[in-house]
């Protein structure tokens, strides 16, 4: 029994659900404390995992497959529900921009920690630091930034940047992961000398090469062929309501990933891909419901899948790791990562070097390299373990010290503004044709003149639809006593007045 152990037993026993839900339940109640010290939840969520781990409250979960099968499934939900929420419009212009660093980006980065380990770090390693190969395996685990993470740190501390730095490091997370997943796979079957496929009679560099072009090419082809065919149904089907579209939008994100797969192309990508062309190019029924049920689900997958890789991990192994950990991460936080990023950046004279600076911090890890760090393990190579610990180390070195400060960092470099509140629609969807909508807070201002509606005197063409007071939606009417607080929806639109 561990020093801190006060309980024991296996996470898949018996009593499954009621140990899962006491988990979730106390993840939920820490994202309070989360927002109160500026801490990531998702940083919250694998140190809980961690403390009720084997090394903690002794509950014990070491079965790596089901792990790696049910982060994939995770990430996959992740993935598509950060695609549909993009937006095509404003990632147009960066797009150049966010392919070379998921692409290019990733290679150098890879490549330039893999020297640094083999030649600095990997003495302090063991096994793993004697291989030259095996240094390549462990900076290609870390190689991509994650999408959960920065998804989750830009779009829950609602960061508006400047010189659309947002959809570009949006767009560089969400479809990085093929680059990074490639390479380590790759090098797991050269490691482990299973390389399969028509494919096995090639030099390693030529399987790499092929494999890469295969898996970007079809993965892409995948995405836009399933995404636009997508498109076609969902605006011919009538269904009852937003729940069911919900569902099949998300069976139609897992049939792209399957469909990929299967030709040999990248899953991530072309879901991804799918997803893109679904929210921009679909006039899809109850829009917002099905946002909000992907906002419901992304929560619910990030919570389980950070919880569950808390639990692999083993605190008691860290301290033979601590020191290559740190130079590791320190190296790829403050040179190999902003040494790819000026480098792809480079062609791009309107992007400033603050901007560069910025997006070079945002090298932010989290589920994805852990997962990926979970392919050698369950291959079985040796000196898995020390990678899956050294990844795990520097994912939640990231969280703390990039996490906890993008929004100063931003602050810091001018790059971040405040956005104008947007419009308090109760949930309603006006067509656009109707005129605009906008919100209104009642005033002791507004009521010098009268305390009804009638004597707030609006100007032709502008109507009151809604009256929000104190959680309750009243219908307005011009004898309507109005107070100071009363939240108004107003719709802006031609009026047949003179």
């Amino acid at each position: 029994m561990t020093p801190l152990s006060i309980v024991s037993g296996n996470l898949l026993s018996d009593n499954l659900l009621l140990i899962a839900s006491i988990l979730v339940f106390a993840a939920i109640m820490i994202t309070k404390l989360g927002s109160r010290i500026g801490t990531p939840t998702l940083l919250l969520f694998l140190l809980l995992g961690m403390f009720a781990g084997e090394d903690g409250l002794g509950l014990e979960f070491e079965d790596y497959e089901l792990a790696e099968s049910i982060g994939h499934f995770a990430m996959t939900i992740i993935l598509f529900a950060g695609g549909l929420e993009t937006s095509l419009s404003e990632t147009k212009p960066v797009i150049r921009q966010g392919i070379l660093l998921s692409t290019v980006g990733v290679f150098l980065t890879a490549a330039i920690t893999g020297l640094f380990i083999y030649y600095v770090a990997g003495s302090y390693i063991g096994v793993l630091g004697s291989s030259f190969m095996g240094c390549f395996l462990l900076a290609a685990v870390m190689s991509s930034t994650d999408s959960a993470s920065v998804f989750s740190v830009l779009r829950g501390k609602k960061m508006h940047l400047r010189q659309n730095l947002g959809p570009m490091l949006e767009l560089e997370s969400g479809s990085n992961d093929p680059m990074a997943y490639v390479l380590t796979i790759l090098l797991v079957q050269l490691l482990s000398s299973k390389v399969t496929g028509p494919l096995s009679h090639l030099s390693p560099v030529w399987t790499g090469v092929i494999t890469l072009i295969v898996q970007l090419a079809v993965g892409m082809a995948v995405g836009m062929a399933v995404g636009y065919g997508a498109k076609f149904i969902l605006e011919k089907v009538k269904l009852p309501g937003g729940q069911l579209y919900s569902i099949l939008i998300l069976s139609i994100g897992f049939f792209t990933n399957g469909l990929a797969s299967v030709l040999y192309g990248n899953g991530l990508l072309a879901l991804y891909v799918c997803a893109i062309i679904i929210g921009n190019k679909a006039r899809l029924h109850h829009k917002k419901d099905i946002l909000k049920f992907f906002n419901g689900m992304t929560w619910l997958m990030q919570l389980l899948m950070f919880l569950m890789l808390g639990l692999l991990a083993r605190p008691s192994e860290f301290g033979s790791i601590a020191i290559p950990a740190l130079l590791i991460g320190l190296f790829m936080m403050f040179i190999a990562r902003p040494a790819s990023v000026f480098f792809c950046l480079l062609p791009f004279r309107d992007i400033t070097t603050k901007a560069k600076t910025f997006v070079s911090w945002v090298g932010l890890k989290g589920a994805g390299p852990i997962l990926f760090a979970l392919c050698p393990v369950v291959a079985g190579l040796e000196g898995s373990t020390d990678i899956f610990n050294i990844v795990f180390f520097i994912t939640l070195l990231s969280l703390l010290v990039q996490g906890m400060t993008l929004s100063p960092m931003a602050k810091w470099l001018k790059l971040s503004y405040e956005e104008e509140a947007k419009v308090e629609t109760f949930g309603m969807d006006v067509p656009e044709e109707m005129g605009l909508l906008r919100d209104h807070t009642v005033t002791e201002e507004d009521l010098k003149l009268g305390e009804t509606l009638r004597d707030l005197s609006l100007p032709h063409g502008i109507r009151v639809m809604m009256v929000r007071r104190d959680g309750k939606f009243l219908v307005p009417h011009g004898s309507m006593k109005l107070i100071p607080g009363d939240r108004l929806i107003i719709i802006m639109g031609e009026s047949d007045e003179d």
